[in-house]
């Protein structure tokens, strides 16, 4: 399995966009794009899928930008992931039995689908809260200097 850069880049831009719209202040996508330095066109793209997909709020105007449409801890790494690259199933015989007519007898299968779980459960337990907050101590953290 592998995050496509539209994975990549939008879950690195929701992380942004927990920390920069704090207080329902919306953040413009131009403003995202240079802190994270991706193309503010490529950005759209990812904007448009997590809008139809109910994770952002897009505000025109002035005054406008892009804001959570929950809390950043209602909104978990999965559901960033599902809308940006699609359910995470390792193989196909595992949403779709069908697609193999082994899959009952097949311990493969068995193994890819405990994995998946196991991937399933590690994109369920961050929160865009949690992963803003890492980032933050992490942010923190290199910026600290030491003196002998």
């Amino acid at each position: 399995m592998k995050i496509s850069t539209k994975g990549r880049y939008g879950l690195r831009a929701m992380i942004d966009l927990a920390r920069n719209g704090a207080g329902g202040t919306p953040v413009f996508l131009s403003e995202i794009a240079r802190r994270q330095e991706v193309s503010e066109k490529y950005l759209e793209h990812i904007f448009s899928a997590l809008h139809k997909g109910g994770i952002v709020k897009a505000q025109r105007g002035r005054k406008g930008g892009y804001l959570l449409s929950r809390a950043p801890d209602q909104i978990t790494l999965s559901d960033i992931i599902t809308v940006l690259e699609g359910p995470c199933n390792l193989v196909d015989c595992v949403s779709d039995t069908s697609a193999c007519s082994r899959s009952d007898g097949c311990i493969t299968h068995d193994i890819w689908e405990m994995l998946g779980s196991k991937i399933q459960k590690i994109l369920n337990g961050y929160t865009l809260a949690s992963l803003a907050e890492m980032q933050r101590a992490k942010n923190h953290q290199d910026s600290m200097m030491y003196y002998i």
